[in-house]
């Protein structure tokens, strides 16, 4: 039995120790997935402990024929698209089509010579439900029409704030670069 199997059989017998264990060794995972979808990092921080509480709820469940990690990231993701869901009901997420100018397709090179504290910068920066958005479609690899099913909007409205979302990622590094060259 492979070492991360018999680290989540000892969470399930309820050892403190290897839920301790547990936390360490993910911590650091599931916080960069909070920080993804949240604002700053006391929300992250709120989120990450939301986020220990469901894997310890739902340890008993784990089914020991896949990643632990991924086990891990997926409760991750779920708790953070929930937690976003249910302050979304005051929200009304946007669906214009608006015409959208992709002549811009420098991001994707600009973002990888970003460092992540700045990227992080960034995609913060944007409306909520934009970044959701693109957390899920970039980040997560979630295709339109699964984010469409779990945020609860049509597909149409997750192509378009993904698009949205995009723009306003160009805009600020198209501000980011005019600051650097001065």
């Amino acid at each position: 039995m492979p070492e991360n199997y018999k680290l989540i059989r000892r969470c399930q017998k309820k050892s403190k120790k290897a839920f301790d264990e547990l936390y360490r060794k993910y911590s650091g995972l599931v916080f960069g997935i909070c920080l993804r979808y949240t604002k700053n990092r006391v929300e992250a921080e709120d989120l990450l402990h939301d986020c220990f509480l469901k894997i310890i709820e739902n340890i008993e469940a784990f089914q020991f024929s896949g990643s632990s990690e991924g086990w891990v990231k997926r409760i991750a993701v779920n708790t953070a698209i929930n937690k976003y869901r249910s302050k979304r009901r005051d929200i009304e997420l946007e669906d214009d089509e608006s015409q959208f100018d992709d002549a811009n397709t420098k991001v994707e090179s600009q973002i990888e010579k970003l460092q992540l504290e700045e990227l992080l910068n960034i995609i913060n920066s944007i409306s909520e439900g934009y970044r959701i958005i693109f957390n899920m479609y970039v980040i997560e690899g979630y295709q339109h029409k699964e984010i469409a099913d779990i945020l609860g909007i049509s597909e149409n409205t997750s192509k378009t704030q993904y698009r949205k979302a995009r723009l306003a990622i160009i805009e600020k590094l198209k501000s980011l670069n005019e600051e650097n060259e001065r």
